[in-house]
Parts: C-alpha cells; sequence; structure tokens
C-alpha cells in the first residue's frame, strides 16, 4: 500500500509536467502569431468620447472613405527644379493612382517658393494596417521616375508604414533577446547549469499558454492588439515568470537543505511561497487592470492581455516549476549544493553572508540608514520639474532616423510647414460659408476649403501655419474648435492628424489622474490583507511611490540632457507608474511575508534581519533579471518603449537595491513592533 502510494506521488509530477510540455508544444506557436491579430494603425486606438473620434465616424456617416495623406516630396539634386521635372512629376503622380489602396485623385504637384523642391498629396485607404507599407513603397516607386531628383515619402501614411516595419519580427527579436540576457545573468548569478535552463523553460511555457489565450481573445475582437502591447507582454510574461520561479526556487533549495524527502520540501516550499506569490501575482494583475478605465483604447487593451499573461505565469510557477523541482531534486542546482539559509555557505543570488552583513548594519545604525536613504531618494524626486510631457514631435517618435522623419524635415524645409496633413472639419452644410469664413480668421490657419458634400455635412480642409505634429498646430486646433463651436447651428466638430495627436495627449493625462490613485488603492487592500495590518501596507506603499517618483526625475535628466527629448508622452509616466509600483511591490511582498514569518517565531527584530538575509539575495537577482528583460525593449527603435525600457529598468533597480534592500528594513527596524499594528503582533515588547 506505501509503495502503490509512493508511486502515485511521483505520477503526480510526471503528470503536470508531461501536460505542460503537451500544452506549450501547442500554445507555443501563437507568441509568433500574435502579429497576424495585431494592428499598429493608430485610428484603431483613438479615445471613444474623443472630437476627433467622432470627425472620423461622421466621414463613415458620409460615405467617405477614411483616407490618410502620402505626401510625395521631389526635392532637386542640384540646383532648381526645371519645367520639364515638373511635368514628369505630374506624370508620375498621376501614374500613382493606379497603386492598389490609393483612393481618389492625386493632388497638383506644387513647387516650393525656393524652387528646389516639389510636392504632390495622394491619399490611401485607413484601414491597409500592415499593408500600408507595401503601398507606400509602391507610390515612392511609382514616383521615382522623375529625373534629377529624389523623391521621399512624408506624412500619416508613411509614419504608419515605419511604425509597422519597427514593429517587424517582434515575435521573434523580442523574445530571442529578452531570454538570452535573462539566462546569462541566470547562468552568473546562479552558477548552475541547470536551474537557469529550468526557468527559462517555465517562462516560455507561460508566454506560450498567454499568448493563446490573447491570440483568441483578438482574433474574436474582444480586445485590440498592437506591437507596443505585444512587446509589453512578452516582457511582462517572462519578468514575472522568472521573479516567481527564483522565489519559489531558492525556498526550495533551503528546504531541501534540512530535509531528505523531495515531496516534504517542496510541499512546505510550496506552503511557504504560495501565498507571496499570488499576492504579488494579484497586484500587477489588479494594477493592469485598472488601465480598463483608460479611454484610449491601446492602453484599455494592454490591462486584460498583461493580466492574462501575469495569471499564467503564476500557473506555470505553481504548478509545472514544482512538479520538475521535485523529479529533479538536488540535480537542479548542480553543481551547486544546496545550503540551509543559516549556513555559511553560498546561497541563491550571491550568498547569505552578504545580506547578514547588511542586515547588521541595518540592526546597527537603521536611522542613519533610512534616514540618508530618504534623502537620496527625495532629491532625486526634485529633479521631476526636468521631465516634461507634452506633445512628441514626428522627429523623436524613433530612435533611428526614418525615412518618413528624414521626409518629414525635407517637406519642412522647402513648404509652408502644415501643407499636405490639414485639420479636417465638419459642419453642417448650410453653414459652410460662415465656418469657412471662422476658421480663415483663427490665428495659426492659413487656408481653408471644402472637400466634399454628403448626407447634409460638409467637410473643410485646414491648413496649418505649423507642423502637423508641433505643439504650435495643437494649440491652433484648440483656438480652431473653439471658433467654430460658437458657429450657430454648424454643429461644427475639428478632427484630423493633429486633433487626433492632441485628443490622444489629453486623454492619456486623464487617464493617469483616474488610474493612478486607483492602482495605489488596489495595492494598499492587497497588502493589508496579506500582512493583516495598516501600519506596514501603509509604509511600503510610500517607499514604492518614492521610488517612482525618484525615477522619474532621474529619467528626467536623462532624457532632457543625455538624450535631448524635448518632450515625453505622459503614456509613459503612466505604464512607469503601473510596472514600477504593482512590480515594485511585489518585492515588498517577498521581503515582507518572509519578514512576518520571521517574527512570528523570534520577533520584529530578528525577523526582520533574519527576512532581510534569507530574501535579499533572491529579491536582488530577480530585480537585476526583471530590469534587464524590460532593457531588451530597447531593441525596438521607438523612443515610446525605449524610454519605458530605462524608466521601468532603473527604477526596479532603484527599488531592489536601495529601497527593498535599505530603507524598508531600516524603518522596519526603528518603527518595531507598533509596524504590525493593529495585529497582536503589535503588542509584542520592543
Amino acid at each position: 500500500m506505501s509503495a502503490a502510494r509512493d508511486r502515485l506521488r511521483w505520477l503526480v509530477p510526471l503528470a503536470l509536467v508531461g501536460t505542460w510540455l503537451v500544452a506549450g508544444a501547442v500554445t507555443g506557436p501563437y507568441a509568433g502569431r500574435l502579429a497576424e491579430v495585431a494592428t499598429n494603425d493608430p485610428a484603431a486606438f483613438l479615445p471613444r468620447s474623443a472630437e476627433s473620434t467622432k470627425v472620423a465616424e461622421l466621414q463613415a456617416t458620409m460615405a467617405e472613405q477614411q483616407g490618410l495623406p502620402v505626401i510625395v516630396v521631389w526635392q532637386a539634386s542640384s540646383g532648381k527644379i526645371t519645367p520639364g521635372q515638373l511635368t514628369a512629376a505630374g506624370r508620375a503622380l498621376d501614374g500613382v493612382r493606379d497603386v492598389p489602396g490609393v483612393t481618389g485623385n492625386p493632388s497638383p504637384v506644387l513647387p516650393s517658393r525656393d524652387g528646389e523642391a516639389l510636392q504632390g498629396v495622394v491619399t490611401v485607404r485607413a484601414d491597409l494596417g500592415d499593408a500600408t507599407g507595401e503601398v507606400v513603397g509602391e507610390i515612392r516607386a511609382a514616383a521615382a521616375g522623375v529625373p534629377g531628383t529624389t523623391v521621399q515619402i512624408a506624412g500619416p501614411a508613411a509614419t504608419q508604414a515605419d511604425l509597422i516595419d519597427a514593429f517587424a519580427g517582434i515575435d521573434s527579436i523580442l523574445l530571442a533577446v529578452a531570454l538570452t540576457v535573462v539566462l546569462l545573468i541566470l547562468l552568473l548569478v546562479y552558477r548552475s547549469a541547470v536551474l537557469p535552463f529550468l526557468v527559462i523553460l517555465t517562462a516560455v511555457l507561460a508566454l506560450g499558454l498567454a499568448s493563446a489565450v490573447v491570440y483568441l481573445l483578438a482574433e474574436r475582437d474582444v480586445i485590440r492588439v498592437d506591437g507596443q502591447v505585444q512587446g509589453i507582454l512578452f516582457i511582462l510574461v517572462i519578468g514575472a515568470a522568472t521573479d516567481y520561479a527564483l522565489l519559489l526556487a531558492a525556498r526550495f533549495r533551503e528546504e531541501l537543505a534540512t530535509r531528505h524527502s523531495r515531496l516534504l520540501a517542496i510541499r512546505r516550499a510550496l506552503r511557504s511561497s504560495t501565498g507571496a506569490i499570488v499576492a504579488s501575482a494579484a497586484t500587477v494583475a489588479l494594477g493592469l487592470l485598472a488601465l480598463l478605465l483608460s479611454d484610449l483604447r491601446n492602453t484599455r487593451a494592454l490591462g486584460p492581455a498583461g493580466a492574462i499573461g501575469i495569471g499564467c505565469a503564476m500557473l506555470a510557477v505553481l504548478t509545472f516549476l514544482p512538479a520538475a523541482l521535485v523529479l529533479l531534486g538536488r540535480t537542479a542546482y548542480w553543481p551547486a549544493r544546496p545550503k540551509p539559509a543559516g549556513s555559511d555557505g553560498a546561497a541563491a543570488g550571491g550568498g547569505h553572508r552578504l545580506w547578514r552583513r547588511v542586515a547588521r548594519a541595518v540592526d546597527r545604525s537603521p536611522r542613519r540608514i533610512w534616514a540618508g536613504t530618504l534623502l537620496g531618494l527625495a532629491v532625486a524626486a526634485g529633479f521631476l520639474p526636468t521631465l516634461t510631457t507634452g506633445a512628441v514631435p514626428l522627429s523623436e517618435l524613433f530612435v533611428d532616423k526614418t525615412p518618413s522623419v528624414t521626409a518629414q524635415q525635407v517637406l519642412i524645409e522647402h513648404f509652408p510647414a502644415g501643407q499636405g496633413n490639414p485639420a479636417v472639419i465638419v459642419a453642417n452644410a448650410d453653414t459652410a460659408t460662415r465656418v469657412i469664413a471662422t476658421a480663415r480668421d483663427t490665428p495659426g490657419v492659413t487656408d481653408v476649403r471644402p472637400i466634399s458634400t454628403a448626407a447634409g455635412m460638409v467637410r473643410l480642409n485646414a491648413t496649418l501655419t505649423d507642423p502637423a505634429d508641433s505643439l504650435a498646430a495643437q494649440e491652433t486646433v484648440v483656438r480652431l474648435r473653439e471658433a467654430v463651436h460658437d458657429v450657430p447651428d454648424a454643429d461644427a466638430l475639428v478632427g484630423g492628424y493633429t486633433a487626433e495627436q492632441y485628443d490622444t495627449l489629453v486623454t492619456t493625462v486623464r487617464d493617469r489622474n483616474r488610474i493612478v490613485p486607483v492602482v495605489l488603492t488596489v495595492i494598499l487592500l492587497i497588502l493589508i490583507g496579506l500582512l493583516r495590518a495598516l501600519v506596514a501596507p501603509v509604509l511600503l506603499v510610500a517607499t514604492v511611490a518614492l521610488n517612482y517618483l525618484a525615477t522619474l526625475g532621474v529619467a528626467g535628466l536623462v532624457f532632457r540632457y543625455l538624450f535631448d527629448f524635448t518632450a515625453v508622452n505622459p503614456a509613459v509616466t503612466l505604464y512607469g507608474f503601473v510596472f514600477l509600483v504593482a512590480l515594485g511591490v511585489d518585492y515588498n511582498i517577498f521581503l515582507m511575508t518572509r519578514v512576518r514569518e520571521e517574527t512570528l517565531r523570534a520577533g520584529t527584530r530578528q525577523g526582520m534581519l533574519a527576512g532581510l538575509t534569507a530574501t535579499g539575495g533572491v529579491i536582488t537577482s530577480a530585480g537585476v533579471v526583471l530590469a534587464a528583460t524590460f532593457a531588451a525593449l530597447a531593441v525596438i527603435p521607438l523612443s515610446f518603449l525605449w524610454q519605458i525600457a530605462l524608466l521601468v529598468g532603473f527604477g526596479v533597480l532603484l527599488d531592489t537595491l536601495v529601497v527593498r534592500s535599505l530603507l524598508v528594513p531600516a524603518l522596519v527596524r526603528e518603527i518595531g513592533p507598533a509596524v504590525w499594528w493593529p495585529s497582536r503582533l503589535a503588542r509584542e515588547p520592543r
């Protein structure tokens, strides 16, 4: 009977490992198929309630096909444009109308005032999606037959084509870079030939399952996915799965060192780790789900997609990894030998001797340590005003110069800045004359022309003085809206590229102000439930928030003075907040659940020292891995993702190396048992 029971015990982990491997074979390919259901069309993610969105919807009811401008620019290779080149450019532009995806008739070819360039505008369908790049390429090829000139393509369609190109191959490139970085760090830190590959396998299985679920939801239009959501999903799953796996593996290693039975060791390791892992996953998932409060569709999409990824990471770590660890036993840590937490030998994460020295330093001088770290963080947070959020010009959208950016610079050099990408006004047709007159009188508007009339509505194009991607152009749109809104009975609305950028910017700021307090409240409630106290959770949330502000201060200095960014999209600070605060609380949970466990045995002071000693290595190594994982986002040549990579990477390192290792332990040591108020632990004598 006992032998049969033992065989049954081994069958369970074998079945779990087999099930996950089969599931991985089925779901793994979906990580590479997410691009099939992803859209990189910015129009698909406009704010739902914005005026520019309403304009786009009205254009659709006017039976007017939505289009994106393609601005063709011919620049004389030397000297001035000749009459022959002007004629050849006109013929070339007429030939562009035969390119699939082009709608309507091209504009006339116009020479620049300096006589050195030509410009023509073609409109392509807005619903081309990933085929936009191909259509833009065909337009460039068709327009290239003008001798003595170089042809370049600018405008929203060209920008979209470059965005699509930036996300091309994201599934393979980003995944390869992230996994390689994680593997190298784990091999260096843990000095094991087996454990790093086991952790990577756990993360890959979690990513495959998450990708399959997100793919099926996106295929059924439940959520929308773009390259940005896809990239962040990969990083979140790999980073979270690695963090949770390291916590469980470290605890299993401790239990193995004191118990001969692998089954008993994993049972105890799971019992002591599951609460922290589930609470950490719930914190991150609920923080991400708070993004559903956003009015931006791509931000909303990241919420459920990210939460699904975190859930799959937790599931893999709590089912596949324990089963694999049981089957491998001490072999999982080969050639290192598991040693107990209190031994003098090396432990996971670089050795407990280092962390005992840190703990003793905190114990000797808690006030000096927390005062010094608080002062340093406050100084860093003081540079927050250097971080300017606002409209990001097209020239700073990409990390490297792209064809659309180069073409835009040539366009601005030779032509009026707003020409070719006008604001769109939709109004009642019988008020067109008054709306045109009002719009022309608006500062920043150079010309207004009627384009089409249908269903009792008229569409007008308003050419702006400033480049369509500039802050000045957005200010003109605000003035234009105020002016045409006051025209009686016109029901006029202003949309177009500049209006869409402005509406997205305003919505992002509003979303940030709405989501931040929700996330903080959710995290606080989870910590209160987990630690069964009030003081400690408030303290932990405050330190996480301070770490975020300090990170923003440092990022402001780096972005402005090192990389010369004129502005940062507010979405960077929103995403950075969600990731840094939610993931930062992960390390709080890892530390404080262990501290509470040790406090129950030996009191708050010894519990703090023992908890820091036991978790310091795993938290630090997990933080380094997570920071490196987010740094992998920098392979995508978009300033938005590059800034998130720097912001979150630096913030995680600051959190693990300073806040979690020094500030929180010193504050808990200073406050003493009162940190657990109002639980019974607070009644312990100091």
